[in-house]
């Protein structure tokens, strides 16, 4: 059997807040009456394109993390990367979320997400070449 501790603790970080976000639309139509689509309600809007944006970020980069680790990449600089990417996920869900917080929260959680993405693009070439 082959462990990815790496990988596991960003899945566990990185799927609880997708869980969190998900419940928030969840919440948030059941509450307002909102079965399909946003009603026009730019508060359900936005929590909907924070959830949608981290199921399509999060996949990809929990599938490179897990090659990386898999093909033996230095775990210091693949924790590293992890770490980048949750904090990144993180903030830029934080924005989606919560009320009033600054739009420069979402930018620099994107920018820490692609970085990190780019990372695990690196640590998963270097281990195959």
């Amino acid at each position: 059997m082959t462990d990815l501790p790496v990988t596991s603790a960003a899945a566990l970080l990185n799927g609880a807040l997708l869980l969190a976000l998900t419940a928030r639309v969840i919440f948030h139509r059941r509450r307002n009456g909102i079965v399909l689509g946003d009603n026009g309600d730019r508060v359900l809007t936005k929590a909907i394109r924070g959830q949608a944006n981290a199921a399509e970020q999060v996949p990809v980069a929990l599938i490179l993390c897990a090659l990386a680790e898999l093909q033996a990449a230095p775990a210091a600089p693949l924790a590293a990367t992890a770490a980048l990417f949750t904090l990144g996920r993180y903030m830029h869900g934080a924005y989606f979320a919560l009320h009033g917080l600054h739009w420069r929260l979402r930018f620099w959680g994107m920018l820490a997400t692609l970085i990190a993405q780019g990372l695990f693009l690196v640590l998963v070439g270097l281990s195959v070449l």
